[in-house]
């Protein structure tokens, strides 16, 4: 059986920053407010006019992780693709990436798991050439939720938390085991499902609903029970964390590199201490980037790396926690 290991990343964001001073132009929020509460001083936000999707940021990203892991599109095998803000209800947008590379007609696939979509999305791929099926894979995380927030005082609690952008990599074949992937964990508890979620549109609340709706009908807003997600996430964190360790026979003290899912630097930071991490054992970017949802753990990874803080050899572990519930983690010998 083959390990799995990153060849190539890429990211991308829209040039267009809002900081919290702007959004406190349309709401009734502050700078302090956000920063205490979140972390986050600012975010991207793809602006009207702009060409950019979900899809098209993807792409984006896609096409510098390929280059950067010495392959071509045509040694691509397969796409796996992280969203909960796909362009169209239906397609997906793994097809979308498979027409925009101008590919060969290799298999795409969408994951829905929202916070946790990338590392559930680089799990698949991982199994997929571990059992030899494929060699080179192309794994994406992007969102596009700044079309589909509430921008008014009403919506402020979650507007504030989010920001758009992509980040994508490659998985290559490695033949050697003790290098890669090491192992990754997957979990959910769906009773939960109604404490962070976007309700409609769904068949429920299909066409006919939507054109009749009325203003105050805002199942269409996401909404989210902040102070339950927070402590369940906290908690979840550090299982699956744990979990991972535990599989691959490493200690805490062994962690080179965290890449949390940047939903809230305050729980990047209670991990941080919980663990004994020094600040340069952990990435966060979310002051910069907002939560950008699938695509914070790869932004943020990129970006570590682009940065030098991740090095051959180094453990490096991902973990993610978000709507569902669902929560994920994958532990890395870079290399």
């Amino acid at each position: 059986m083959y390990n799995s290991k990153i060849t190539g990343l890429g990211k991308y964001v829209p040039e267009n920053i809002v900081t919290n001073h702007d959004l406190s132009k349309i709401m009734d929020t502050s700078d302090e407010w956000i920063q205490e509460r979140t972390g986050i001083e600012e975010r991207r936000w793809i602006p009207d006019g702009s060409e950019d999707t979900s899809a098209v940021m993807g792409a984006k990203a896609a096409r510098i992780a390929i280059e950067r892991s010495g392959l071509t599109k045509d040694d691509i095998d397969f796409i796996v693709f992280a969203t909960l803000s796909p362009d169209y209800y239906f397609p997906g947008c793994g097809v979308q990436i498979q027409d925009m590379l101008d590919m060969p007609t290799i298999g795409a696939l969408d994951v829905r798991n929202q916070c946790s979509g990338f590392v559930y999305a680089i799990s698949v791929a991982d199994q997929f050439i571990k059992t030899g099926m494929y060699k080179n894979i192309l794994v994406i995380g992007a969102e596009y939720h700044s079309n589909g927030l509430d921008k008014s005082t009403r919506g402020r609690g979650v507007t504030v938390i989010f920001g758009d952008g992509a980040g994508a990599c490659v998985l290559s074949r490695e033949e050697d085991n003790s290098k890669g992937i090491l192992s990754t964990h997957l979990h959910s508890e769906g009773k939960y499902a109604d404490k962070l979620i976007v309700a409609s549109p769904s068949i429920a609340h299909w066409v006919p609903e939507i054109l009749e709706s009325e203003e105050e009908d805002i199942s269409y807003f996401p909404y989210m029970d902040g102070t339950f997600v927070f402590k369940h996430a906290v908690v979840r964190f550090s299982e699956v964390i744990i979990e991972g360790l535990m599989k691959t026979g490493l200690q805490k003290e062994d962690i080179d590199m965290l890449i949390p899912h940047q939903a809230n630097l305050r729980i990047a930071q209670f991990i941080q201490k919980k663990f004994g991490l020094r600040d340069d054992q952990v990435f966060n970017n979310i002051m910069k980037y907002g939560n950008t949802t699938a695509a914070s753990v790869i932004i943020a990874l990129t970006e570590a790396w682009e940065e030098g803080k991740i090095k051959s050899g180094d453990n490096v572990v991902l973990a993610a926690f978000g709507s569902g519930f669902t929560w994920a983690s994958a532990i890395i010998k870079w290399a």
